[in-house]
C-alpha cells in the first residue's frame, strides 16, 4: 500500500515536462469535495455546504504551476437517484469519469465505508485505463488510529474489486493539510502538453452560473433540512446602471429562486421578509468579491411546482 505524506518527493521525471489535463473529484456526497477543489484552486470557485448534494454543476478549478495546468472537475455526488434531477446529476458523473486523465474518490476520514462507496468503488473498478487516487478528506477530524484505519481499509477496498490505487493521500482542505501535496501526486498522472487556460483564468464557469450558485449557497443555510434540494436559483438580468458615473458603477442583477411548493415560499422569505434580506446580504457580499464591482441585486421567489421530476422545468432551469 503506497500512501503518502509530506515528505514525499515528485520524481525527477515528472519535473521536466509541462504537463496539463483534468482530475475528476468524485465520491458520495459531502465526502468534501468541492471544498477540496477550491483549497487546491485556491479561491472559491465551487460553492460548499454541510448538506449533502449541493453541487449540481460540473465546476473546473484551474491549478496553474510552473511545471503544470491541472484542471480539477468537480462533480455532483453519485447516489442511487429518486428523482430526474437525481438521475441527470448522475449521468454528468459517469460522463465525466470517462473524459478525465486521472480520477480522485474522496473518502472521508471520519466515516467508515459504507454501502455508498462500495457503489461507486465498483463503478470505479470498471474504468480500467484511468488512474484512480484514493483521497482520505477531512482528516483534521480523527485521531491517528482512526486514520491508519481507515487507509488500510481503503487499500483493502480496491484489493477486493480488483485494482490498486495510484496513490493513497490523506488530506485536510480545512487545515490545509498535504493539499499541496496531493496536487504534486496528481500532477505526473497527466499528459505532457502545454497549458489549456490563459494564465490568470481560474474556472471556465460562466459568471452567471457561478453569480445563482453563490445565492443558492446563501439561501440554503439555516434551511437545508427543510429544503435541502428544493432550491435553484436563474439570473435573469445583469446589466451595468446606466446613471453611473465611470469611477462609481454599479451592477444591477435580478435573479429568481425557484421552490417546488407555495408552502416553501414563507421558509425561504422569513417573517417580514427577514430571511430573503439575510440571503440577499450574504450572497451580494460573496458576488462583489468574485466580481470585483458594486452589486445591487434583486432577488425574487417563484414556485416552479415539483421541478426536479420535470424535464420541461428543468430545462428552463439549466439541468
Amino acid at each position: 500500500m503506497s500512501v503518502r505524506s509530506q515528505s514525499t518527493e515528485p520524481s525527477e521525471s515528472s519535473k521536466d515536462a509541462h504537463r496539463a489535463g483534468f482530475a475528476c473529484f468524485v465520491g458520495r456526497p459531502n465526502a468534501g469535495k468541492s471544498t477540496l477543489t477550491n483549497a487546491l484552486v485556491g479561491q472559491k470557485v465551487a460553492i460548499t455546504a454541510n448538506q449533502p448534494q449541493t453541487t449540481r454543476h460540473t465546476v473546473r478549478g484551474i491549478v496553474h504551476r510552473e511545471d503544470a495546468q491541472l484542471i480539477l472537475v468537480d462533480t455532483p455526488g453519485l447516489h442511487k437517484p429518486r428523482t430526474l434531477l437525481g438521475e441527470r446529476l448522475n449521468d454528468v458523473v459517469r460522463t465525466t469519469w470517462a473524459e478525465v486523465d486521472v480520477i480522485g474518490f474522496c473518502l472521508p476520514a471520519n466515516e467508515k465505508i459504507g454501502p455508498g462507496d462500495r457503489f461507486i468503488a465498483k463503478e470505479l473498478a470498471g474504468i480500467r485505463k484511468t488512474p484512480k487516487v484514493a483521497v482520505v478528506t477531512k482528516t483534521d477530524l480523527v485521531d491517528s488510529k482512526t486514520l491508519a484505519e481507515q487507509l488500510i481499509a481503503i487499500d483493502q477496498l480496491g484489493r477486493e474489486l480488483g485494482f490498486e490505487w495510484a496513490e493513497i493521500v490523506p488530506v485536510s482542505a480545512v487545515g490545509d493539510q498535504q493539499v499541496q501535496l496531493l496536487a504534486d501526486l496528481l500532477v505526473p498522472l497527466l499528459p505532457e502538453g502545454p497549458a489549456l487556460y490563459p494564465e490568470g483564468d481560474l474556472t471556465d464557469e460562466p459568471e452567471q452560473v457561478m453569480i445563482a450558485e453563490l445565492i443558492r449557497e446563501a439561501a440554503l443555510e439555516g434551511v437545508r433540512d427543510e429544503l435541502p434540494h428544493s432550491i435553484a436559483v436563474v439570473v435573469e438580468e445583469m446589466l451595468p446602471r446606466e446613471d453611473r458615473p465611470a469611477d462609481k458603477p454599479l451592477l444591477d442583477i435580478h435573479a429568481n429562486l425557484f421552490i417546488e411548493r407555495p408552502s416553501q415560499k414563507g421558509i425561504i422569505i422569513g417573517p417580514q421578509g427577514k430571511r430573503l434580506k439575510e440571503v440577499g446580504i450574504k450572497s451580494r457580499k460573496q458576488i462583489e468579491a468574485l466580481l470585483g464591482t458594486p452589486v445591487f441585486l434583486d432577488l425574487h421567489v417563484k414556485v416552479a411546482k415539483d421541478w426536479q421530476r420535470d424535464p420541461k422545468q428543468l430545462r428552463r432551469l439549466g439541468f
